[in-house]
């Protein structure tokens, strides 16, 4: 049975509490938000809550500023497009408990992956963003030469759900309902914003950052394009892969976009669909080394398929990232290759899309205080592992700018002090 997703609430409101930023040679961009129902709790005289400004709309950004705010903070979210209009909007949103044990990864992955679960109580995920449980199969696929032969030859081989069956052979579960799960990672991302906004007061700001104002080797601002300034008492740098674009970080480490290829399909009959996440070995016809595209049903019954990545130039702009045309022809020749189910006409193609991945040179991400700036946080290059490492980054972030320190994971091993000092784990 597929499940009913219940679409966003539209983010629009009174006058009031719109935040505006006025650009000197151009008319005043206003950004509505629904902020009537705000529960943050009230003001106090002696000790007012601390101003943070969060830049950056994706998924890490907006953990951290739901936490934030959650806890009371004051909170700015600034973000130059739209939210989760980059890889927190077109990634998989696959979750994993113990696929990162054994390395630096593993304690911030087990903890997020339960703080997921505990948000979708707590939010409704199931019917808001489509959180659920889901076991995980490895496949190995070899491709058909032809659409002909891969019709004739179609029928599942042993244990393998129905709906998969193209040429499928060497099934493994490698996740199951305890250890896997998944959500739809824009819908996650926006659920999480409303909330902040309705109940905590979480303001939003559409505008391109600048920089960081610093003085005496503390952040006090930050500085949009057109020259507006923020007031803040601490500011979190959550750029994902536009990190790189910013000096500040840029002159620290390097931050690159690894450009992930994605099609979204809508097959006719979306109830044969069984919650299986794939993991495969695809063999091309053609010979060469096998590729290793994913594929995730959703209970919307929609299935996303993802692979076809490369290292890449990020463009300035989020919306000026764009698929290569290649790249989706191969993702669709994965697709009839799983299941008839799939094949372009027996469902239908709902996205062709791309996004950059944020990774760093030693694949860790980077989370902590940046040094020499007081107040200033950063929290970027999740890698493939952004939309699972959301919820406990924004978390222990918000623990570092409101106690000084970090309980939910320890991110000594994540800290940017590392570039800076040569540090090696």
């Amino acid at each position: 049975m597929l499940l009913t997703m219940t679409s966003l609430p539209q983010l629009t409101l009174p006058s009031q509490v719109r935040t505006r930023v006025r650009h000197p040679k151009s008319t005043p961009i206003e950004f509505s938000i629904n902020c009537s129902s705000s529960t943050s709790p009230p003001m106090d005289t002696q000790n007012p809550p601390k101003r943070v400004v969060v830049c950056g709309g994706g998924i890490i950004g907006v953990c951290t500023a739901y936490f934030l705010s959650k806890r009371g903070a004051t909170v700015t979210l600034v973000e130059k497009s739209s939210i989760a209009c980059a890889a927190s909007g077109k990634a998989g949103g696959f979750l994993a408990l113990d696929w990162c044990d054994g390395g630096p990864v593993g304690s911030l992955a087990r903890a997020s992956f339960n703080l997921h679960r505990s948000l979708a109580q707590e939010l409704n995920g199931s019917e808001l963003y489509g959180y659920r449980p889901l076991a995980t199969l490895s496949l190995s696929v070899t491709e058909m030469t032809s659409s002909s032969s891969a019709q004739s030859n179609r029928k599942p081989g042993p244990n393998v759900p129905s709906w998969i069956d193209g040429p499928a052979k060497g099934l493994r579960t490698i996740g199951t309902t305890e250890t896997t799960a998944q959500v739809h990672p824009r819908l996650f991302t926006k659920t999480l914003l409303s909330k902040a906004v309705e109940d905590y007061g979480l303001k939003v700001v559409i505008g391109k950052l600048e920089k960081v104002e610093v003085a005496e080797g503390e952040a006090k601002a930050v500085v949009l394009e057109g020259g507006e300034e923020i007031e803040a008492d601490a500011v979190v740098l959550a750029l994902g892969p536009w990190s790189g674009k910013l000096s500040l970080l840029r002159s620290m480490f390097r931050v690159y976009g690894l450009k992930a290829h994605s099609i979204v399909l809508e097959p006719k009959d979306g109830d044969a669909i069984t919650p299986h996440a794939l993991f495969l070995s695809y063999y091309p016809a053609q010979g060469g080394k096998p590729m290793d595209p994913e594929v995730y049903p959703r209970p919307t019954g929609e299935v996303y398929i993802c692979g076809m990545s490369a290292e890449v130039e990020v463009p300035d702009d989020p919306e000026q990232v764009t698929p290569v045309p290649e790249s989706i022809r191969v993702l669709k020749t994965v697709a009839r290759n799983v299941s008839s189910h799939l094949v372009e006409g027996e469902a239908r193609v709902k996205a062709e899309q791309a996004c950059f991945l944020p990774c760093t040179d030693d694949s860790l991400p980077v989370i902590g205080e940046v040094p020499g700036i007081k107040g200033c946080y950063v929290a970027t290059g999740h890698s493939c592992w952004g939309i699972l490492n959301g919820p406990a980054t924004g978390a222990a972030v918000s623990e570092l700018v409101l106690d000084g320190t970090a309980s939910i994971v320890d991110l000594s091993r994540f800290s940017p002090d590392r570039f800076v000092h040569g540090r090696k784990w």
